[in-house]
Formats: C-alpha cells, sequence, structure tokens
C-alpha cells in the first residue's frame, strides 16, 4: 500500500468556476499570441508538424510559437490524470490523483549554504553566575556528505512523504559529468522514499536511469514502480523555452518517466504581479509544457508543476512570505484541478535567515493554506530559509512537527450516528459525578490517534526551547539506521554506472 498523504475534507478555493474558465480562455490567447518563444529547434519542429504557427527569427536563433488551444486540448486527454511516484520501499509510494485532493509534503531546493545549529553557554553579562544555553548558527557551503546526512534525515521524518534534494552538493571533486549520478546515488542509498530532482547534464539521463533500474530489477519493473523522478523548468518565464532545459525535457519524456513541468514567474518583474495576469500567464506556460509533452509521448506522466513567487518590493528577490505568494499558489491548485491533473505546488519557504519565530509563523502560513487546497504534492516544505538558498535540518527537524499538526488539522470529521451517541453516553454519566470530567475517556482516543500529541518542542513555562529540543531530536534521528541499497546491488552500480565516487560506496574495505 502505499502512502495514506491526507485527504482534503473540505478544500479552500479561491476562484469560482467562471473566474477559472476565464483564466483558462486568458491562457489560450496567450498561447496562440503573443505565443511563446523557443529556442530549441526540435520543440519548435515538433509544434510545427502538429499545427501551430512557427516563425523563425535568425536574429536571435530562435522560433516564436503560436499554439492553438486544440493542439493544447488535444494533449490535456492523453495526460495521465493518475501518476505513481515509486519508492524503494512500495509502502513509502505515493498515488498522485488529479481529482483526489490528497496531499504530500515533500523537501526541495537545492540550495547552496547548509546551516549548522550549535548549542553554546553564555554568561549573563548582569550576573555572572548565570549561564544560558543558545542556539547559535553557521553558514557553509553544502557538500555530497550533507546530502546523504539530508536522505538520512528525511528517512526518519514522519510527514516528509517524498525527497527533493535539498542541497547542492560542490565538493571540488563534483563536475557536471559527475554531479548527477552522484546526487541520485547519495539519496537513493540512504534513504527509502521516492526521490526526485533535476538534472545538470542531458548526457547523464541514460546513467541517472540505468542505476535506478538495478536497483528495482530491470526497465519494466522501474516502470511499474518509477523510484526517481524529474524536475524540469522548461520555460524560463515570461514563455521561453530555453535550449538546454527544453531538451533535457524532450529526452526525459521520450523515456517515460515522470516529470514536474515546473513554471515559476515572479509577480512584478517575469510575469504580472496581479493574481489574474500571474496565473493565467504561469498557467499558460505549464499548458505549454504539456502539449510538448504529449506530441513527443502520447501518455508520458507529467505533473503540472507550480512555484509562483512575488517579488520583493526593495530588491526584486523572490518573497515567500506575503500573501500573495499563497494566492497564486492556491490558484495553480484550482487551475490543475481544473483540468483533472496532479499538482506540484509550493509551501513552506521562510524569508528570513535563521530559525525562529519569523521563520515557523511564514512557513506555517503556507503550510496551512496551500495544504488546504488540496495540492497533490507540496515541495519546499522542510528546512529552507532565506528564501531557497539556505537548508537547515535543524529547521526541517520542526517543520516535521509543524506538518504534522497541519495533517491533523486537516484530517476529516467524525460525525456519525454512533460517534455523536458515545458522545452523549459521556456526557451523561459525567454529569452526576462529583468533578464532573472527562478525563477517564481520554487514554482510548489518544491511542487511537484521534487526539493530536502535545507539541514536541515545549519547553517549561519561562523558557523556550524549541530550538535546543529540536536540536536534540536531530541528533538522535541522525543515530537511526537507515536501509541501504544492498551489497550486491550496490556492486553493479559501482561496476555500471560511471562517475560515482568512491567514498559513497559504504561496503568498500578500509
Amino acid at each position: 500500500m502505499p502512502r495514506d498523504g491526507v485527504l482534503v475534507h473540505r478544500i479552500y478555493e479561491r476562484l469560482d468556476r467562471d473566474q477559472m474558465e476565464r483564466i483558462h480562455g486568458a491562457s489560450m490567447e496567450i498561447l496562440h499570441h503573443p505565443g511563446i518563444i523557443c529556442y530549441n529547434r526540435e520543440a519548435a519542429d515538433i509544434f510545427s508538424s502538429y499545427g501551430a504557427e512557427v516563425t523563425a527569427d535568425p536574429s536571435a536563433r530562435a522560433w516564436g510559437v503560436s499554439i492553438p488551444e486544440a493542439l493544447v486540448l488535444r494533449a490535456l486527454e492523453t495526460t495521465p490524470k493518475v501518476v505513481k511516484l515509486g519508492a524503494r520501499r512500495e509502502e513509502n509510494s505515493l498515488i498522485l490523483d488529479g481529482s483526489e485532493p490528497r496531499v504530500f509534503f515533500a523537501s526541495g531546493s537545492e540550495t547552496n549554504t547548509w546551516l549548522d545549529m550549535r548549542v553554546e553557554t553564555f554568561v549573563r553579562k548582569t550576573n555572572h553566575s548565570v549561564e544560558v544555553e543558545l542556539a547559535t548558527f553557521h553558514p557553509r557551503r553544502g557538500m555530497l556528505a550533507d546530502l546523504c546526512t539530508a536522505a538520512r534525515l528525511g528517512e526518519h521524518l514522519d510527514n516528509l512523504d517524498g525527497f527533493i534534494r535539498p542541497v547542492n552538493i560542490q565538493d571540488d571533486d563534483i563536475t557536471e559529468k559527475n554531479k548527477d549520478v552522484n546526487m541520485f546515488f547519495a539519496c537513493l542509498n540512504n534513504m527509502t522514499k521516492h526521490v526526485m530532482a533535476g538534472l545538470t547534464s542531458r548526457d547523464k539521463l541514460d546513467e541517472v536511469i540505468r542505476m535506478a533500474e538495478i536497483i528495482v530489477g530491470g526497465d519494466e519493473e522501474l516502470r511499474r514502480n518509477p523510484i526517481i523522478s524529474f524536475i524540469t523548468c522548461v520555460f524560463k518565464s515570461p514563455l521561453q523555452l530555453v535550449d538546454d532545459t527544453t531538451q533535457k525535457y524532450i529526452e526525459m519524456v521520450k523515456r517515460g518517466m515522470p516529470v514536474v513541468i515546473s513554471a515559476s514567474p515572479q509577480g512584478g518583474s517575469t510575469a504580472p504581479i496581479k493574481e489574474d495576469g500571474m496565473v493565467a500567464q504561469i498557467n499558460a506556460e505549464i499548458l505549454g509544457g504539456i502539449a510538448l509533452s504529449q506530441l513527443i509521448n502520447p501518455g508520458a506522466p507529467v505533473i503540472y508543476g507550480s512555484v509562483p513567487t512575488r517579488a520583493g518590493l526593495d530588491d526584486l528577490a523572490d518573497s515567500y512570505g506575503v500573501p500573495e505568494f499563497n494566492q497564486y499558489n492556491v490558484d495553480c491548485v484550482q487551475m490543475a484541478r481544473f483540468y483533472g491533473l496532479p499538482c506540484y505546488s509550493t509551501a513552506g519557504v521562510a524569508d528570513v535567515k535563521v530559525p525562529g519565530i519569523q521563520a515557523t509563523v511564514e512557513k506555517l502560513f503556507s503550510h496551512i493554506v496551500v495544504a488546504l487546497s488540496g495540492a497533490q504534492y507540496i515541495h519546499y516544505a522542510f528546512g529552507l530559509l532565506d528564501k531557497t538558498a539556505t537548508f537547515c535540518p535543524v529547521q526541517a527537524v520542526m517543520d516535521d512537527a509543524h506538518i504534522g499538526m497541519v495533517k491533523a488539522l486537516l484530517r476529516a470529521p467524525k460525525v456519525d450516528e454512533a460517534e455523536v451517541a458515545t458522545s452523549l453516553e459521556q456526557i451523561r454519566q459525567v454529569m452526576p459525578t462529583s468533578q464532573k470530567l472527562f478525563v477517564r475517556y481520554i487514554r482510548p482516543k489518544m491511542r487511537s490517534g484521534e487526539v493530536t500529541l502535545p507539541y514536541p518542542f515545549e519547553g517549561d513555562k519561562a523558557k523556550d526551547e524549541v530550538l535546543l529540543q529540536a536540536h536534540e531530536k536531530l541528533q538522535e534521528l541522525l543515530q537511526r539506521p537507515v536501509e541501504h541499497i544492498s551489497p550486491e546491488i550496490n556492486e553493479r552500480i559501482f561496476r555500471e554506472v560511471p562517475g560515482i565516487l568512491p567514498r559513497l560506496n559504504i561496503y568498500r574495505e578500509g
């Protein structure tokens, strides 16, 4: 059985049916006029051969592509409405059904900075006899060993359903030629959940797929249980198909692996800041990617990937803590549901640089709102700070607890005849007693999981010990064992997939 996720009982929507129809119509107009700018010759030829109007621009080495609505609608007919994301342990696989608001949470981004936390002792200036332990934070460059650590941590975070590499590996011996195989192996060898990532070099696609085939037992088994999937931001906003990224996307689609079509326009700079204009544009970009996929390989599993942000009004950097971020994302979830497609959405990013109250508020705001919208796959949900520039494992541990509370919030209420009868009987039994307390009925409900457990990082009444306790929890989680790839399969991978660094081989002598 796959992971349950959480099925949203009453979804939160901002758009009514007429508004969604208007946004769809606006997106169709955008794809027709002005159309898209395509810098990839193969994609331009594919669109042209299926009836799109393609005009060459020799000076820009690009093609203008006007995509008719009929072409998009035909593509939507063959686009799978259910996508399976497999896992080394099949009970960790995810079923993304575009018609079902069942929510899963995943990590994400490829941050350059890894943020360590240390607990240090300080002396109070006004009273040197008083010592306090406080958290200090130390940023550094992310490395391959950190990615392994993040995967081990993700394996043991109960509420992390899928794993997207949260750190960019920047070791001196990591190159464009070996980055992809090392990145995927580090993730797959340290966790049994689904692994999703982008691809640095399209030349390494087949080697990454070969690695996954060896792990699951062959090509057919990988199609049945796709333990890996890919992300590609095929459109550079506004409305531009970039040559290299598009070619990667074409090759992924040809091989039939699940692919997220990720679009990330920024309201106020690369897209209109107003909600209607932003959503119409990002919807057009995603639909353009979907159309291309189905022209290449009808039935190819692709996911509607919305990552809209708003420009910060001070520096034009992405701003994730503002209300517009959530408005854009909720609308995109609705548009994916409008087409019956599974949605890859965005929540849980803090603009602040270190863990604390501001980070918690910014993250929970979007965790709750976007989850209530029924997005099937919410990425960026664990450990991200400073927009998406920093990953902090202590923050990821706290996010796991907070997401657990969000999942509890989303659970459907149990209000049926039997439940009401039980509650009425409890009230009738309690009222004649002298204490008039219901405490004797708590234990069975706690054991059943119907009552949310206390916050795991709660301090005493006078202290905020959240960071210290989360740090202790992090150390405990990282001490737990993980289910590595077996020695036999590990040996085959190192023999048949070139470029994996020897230090990742946990079975090597010495």
